[in-house]
């Protein structure tokens, strides 16, 4: 997992190792219970069987785990449940989870699936990241088996290409001595181009709540659709706030900045490559109360609409 310039690891392979979660048989778990510091009561719990997966993390600056990667790998860890199904393939078409607490990257998560159902057409599970004993992630996912019917979908966009577009690494030119520049720009699986420019080091120019990013995975990925939808997953995460941000002129490095998502919901609605240029388009209709609203929309190149994504996150300005 090496490139050969200069031995750092290949950041494409190290996210599909990531991905590679390790079966660890199943257990019987307890589910629910009161916040931290208070106490239990029987009513309070609910106890399932659940197949039990390990993976490791992104090695993370700060020691927190990226939340688009616990998305993807339980995406992955449910998908795995669902392979014995009998009948048609089910491939995800939605997911729907809460960031609960901060992840440590420098310690593995157990992923437990529930298998809630499956019916003719529909399997669900409900998916939680475990670290230390306690739920950093809590997920329910749906998969469905390929079927017929009404079809329509909103049309693209207009957007520059993607080629004609800076790179991260062009952005954030001129800024080596900021402590979070080569963060943002270096060792990335995926290649992220902002049509308005990116907010990372200075805000943007006009104050609008909506932007566009052209994505897709920095190399060939192999041809297994669960592995795609959950490298969608795991890029969907990368800047659903940022529309936010942009709309009231705040770049990411302002040190008044405290953000960090709540919670995240994404449809399937086509199939599509994360490996091949994806148009995320975004936009926030609101923010109150310390908390920002973004939407999503992802189309691949050919104008077809893959996937719909809505995130609300903590949007806090820290006072001086």
């Amino acid at each position: 997992m090496t490139t050969p310039e200069n031995g750092a690891p290949d950041p494409l392979k190290d996210l599909l190792d990531v991905l590679d979660l390790k079966p660890a048989g199943s257990a019987h778990i307890t589910v629910g219970g009161p916040a931290d510091g208070d106490r239990s009561t029987e009513s309070d719990l609910a106890e399932s069987d659940a197949d039990i997966f390990i993976g490791r993390s992104q090695p993370m600056p700060n020691g927190r785990v990226f939340g688009g990667q616990v998305l993807a790998q339980s995406v992955m860890a449910a998908g795995r449940t669902v392979n014995d199904v009998a009948g048609a393939t089910r491939r995800i078409h939605s997911l729907h989870g809460y960031f609960l607490r901060p992840g440590d990257s420098n310690h593995p998560i157990r992923f437990a699936v529930e298998r809630l159902r499956d019916g003719h057409s529909f399997s669900a599970r409900r998916v939680h990241a475990i670290q230390n004993g306690k739920p950093i992630l809590s997920m329910i996912t749906s998969f469905q088996a390929e079927a017929g019917g009404l079809d329509h979908q909103d049309s693209m966009p207009a957007a520059p290409d993607p080629e004609s577009l800076r790179t991260l690494t062009e952005e954030l030119a001129g800024f080596d001595d900021a402590p979070d520049a080569s963060v943002w720009s270096k060792g990335k699986a995926i290649d992220l181009r902002h049509a308005e420019g990116a907010i990372y080091m200075r805000p943007g120019r006009h104050h609008a709540a909506q932007q566009s990013v052209w994505l897709r995975a920095m190399g060939e990925m192999p041809d297994d659709p669960l592995v795609h939808a959950a490298v969608l997953a795991y890029s969907s995460d990368y800047f659903l706030l940022e529309p936010a941000l942009r709309r009231h002129g705040i770049a990411w490095s302002d040190p008044r900045l405290r953000a960090a998502s709540l919670d995240h919901a994404m449809w399937f609605h086509r199939p599509g490559r994360a490996d091949d240029w994806t148009l995320y388009t975004q936009s926030s209709p609101s923010a109150s109360s310390g908390r920002g609203l973004g939407l999503g929309r992802m189309f691949n190149a050919e104008g077809i609409l893959i996937a719909s994504v809505a995130q609300e996150g903590m949007i806090r300005l820290k006072e001086s």
